[in-house]
């Protein structure tokens, strides 16, 4: 009887040790207690040729040389995807649109059907992804009032595209209903536009788009401008949109437009300690000059901070105070 009392009680402690193995190494080595070189976690981006995907690489190659943490990027289905995967314990750390992110926080939008998310919060905000909505030059279509009885390309269905057109529609008291709508990705929106079977469509991503800029070489197009009166409408609202001017000749005979953009943010699990997502926080911001990648040249930490609506991880808001970005 005791030596299977014996066999039983080893058996225990190994499936335990087995257990609990596994489960630190599904988020990796959390706590770092200041110093980053311990720090190896995983990092959800988006797809592997997509600008998430490259811009999250950039940042673990600086960061491994310079703190010697280890930020383990994994291609991923981008925002919602790894929101989901954060609150799964897939991933630590990852890059999302903020307007998704306050979907999941609030359960609403894309999350309407998976409910409030909240294990996660924000590490900072880095660029830009540009609500442009791309007419045609013929098309008469000046202002996005004009849009009404229009075919209206709006992205993927059920995609944040979607959700951006239906909101900056909404502020000009437009709905789905008022225009002749359209659900095609990028590609096809400018294809149809080039062709004339679409009027206008609504593309979210960092400008230039390269969809965008193709189409612009062949066909006479301009960006509708969101007026001052309607984007505080709209941010009244959504406070996770933030002004923002296109330039000049971003795309071939379009001159300035102003609209609105969301941003690309990195988030964090909740699970991260405080000290930990302090340094990593001041590792990213404080490097960024080495970061040899396009969308790094908009990163500061004014922009870190504006137009965020989920909480930032007390480890990033104790940075952030410090530099006095936060009051």
């Amino acid at each position: 009887m005791k030596k299977r009392l014996v066999v039983v009680l080893a058996l225990i402690l190994v499936f335990t040790s087995v257990f609990f193995t596994a489960c630190g190494d599904k988020q990796g080595d959390q706590s770092t207690g200041g110093d980053l070189s311990t720090l190896k976690i995983n990092v959800g981006s988006g797809g592997s040729t997509g600008t998430y995907y490259g811009f999250c690489n950039v940042i673990s190659t600086v960061l491994k040389e310079k703190t010697g943490a280890q930020l383990m990027v994994q291609s991923s289905g981008a925002s919602k995807a790894n929101i989901l995967d954060i609150d799964d314990g897939v991933v630590d750390m990852a890059i999302v649109q903020n307007d998704v992110m306050d979907y999941a926080y609030n359960g609403t939008s894309l999350f309407e059907k998976d409910g409030k998310i909240q294990t996660f919060s924000t590490l900072g905000a880095v660029y830009a992804e540009v609500c442009q909505i791309v007419a045609r030059a013929d098309s008469g279509i000046k202002t996005v009032a004009d849009l009404k009885g229009k075919k209206v390309s709006v992205g993927d269905s059920g995609s944040g595209v979607e959700f951006n057109a239906q909101q900056i529609l909404g502020a000009y008291d437009i709905s789905f209903d008022d225009i002749d709508k359209q659900n095609l990705s990028f590609q096809a929106s400018a294809d149809a536009l080039k062709d004339g079977k679409i009027d206008a469509f609504f593309c979210t991503a960092g400008a230039p788009t390269v969809a965008i800029t193709d189409l612009s070489t062949t066909t006479g197009i301009v960006l509708v401008e969101i007026d001052a009166e309607h984007l505080a409408k709209l941010q009244s609202t959504y406070g996770f949109y933030a002004a923002y001017t296109v330039p000049a000749d971003t795309y071939k005979g379009v001159g300035e437009v102003t609209t609105v953009a969301v941003k690309a943010t990195f988030i964090v699990s909740n699970e991260l300690d405080e000290e930990t997502v302090y340094q990593l926080t001041k590792a990213i911001y404080e490097n960024k000059d080495s970061f040899e990648h396009a969308k790094a040249k908009e990163m500061s930490i004014e922009y870190a901070v504006s137009s965020i609506s989920v909480p930032f991880h007390p480890g990033a808001e104790k940075y952030y105070k410090e530099v006095g970005a936060i009051k």
